[in-house]
């Protein structure tokens, strides 16, 4: 997203096909495919983000710190963000590609101004609908020394 700033406010190109992510990035040999800008950019923001949301929850959403090792938890954690992002990054390409029946219409996400920029609004329905998925998953597997901790000391409480 820094990208498109840049693009946008006039500064110098950094990389062709980058000013709204829909250039190619790497052409995928021997397939008429090729991964653009936007997949790039999404996998760094997801790998930023991912730490990040990491630490918070397991300070604060599921009090895991006290009850497993930190790289107990993220291995987990990382594997449920990059299957949730995986899944993300097939509707993302599917949003944005022009030949694909949930495509955002062109003529109303014209990237003329934010609100109608169409990868703004992709990586929106990518999040909206690979969070409850990411949540769930992450809940119960990979904070589950929280609840097995929590289910060991509740027949100690009730005696």
């Amino acid at each position: 997203m820094a990208v498109i700033w840049v693009q946008r406010h006039g500064y110098p190109v950094i990389w062709p096909g980058s000013a709204h992510g829909e250039g190619a990035w790497w052409s995928i040999p021997g397939t008429p495919f090729n991964i653009r800008w936007y997949h790039v950019m999404s996998m760094v923001a997801f790998l930023v983000a991912n730490l990040f949301n990491f630490q918070l929850n397991r300070l604060w959403t599921f009090g895991s710190h006290r009850h497993a090792g930190w790289w107990r938890e993220y291995g987990p954690f990382l594997t449920v963000g990059l299957a949730a992002q995986g899944i993300g990054m097939v509707l993302l390409t599917a949003l944005m590609w022009d030949r694909s029946p949930i495509e955002l219409p062109s003529h109303i996400f014209d990237n003329s101004t934010g609100f109608r920029t169409k990868l703004y609004w992709a990586q929106l329905i990518m999040i909206v609908c690979t969070l409850p998925v990411s949540f769930l998953l992450n809940k119960f597997w990979t904070f589950r020394a929280v609840r097995s901790h929590r289910l060991a000391a509740a027949p100690e409480e009730v005696a």
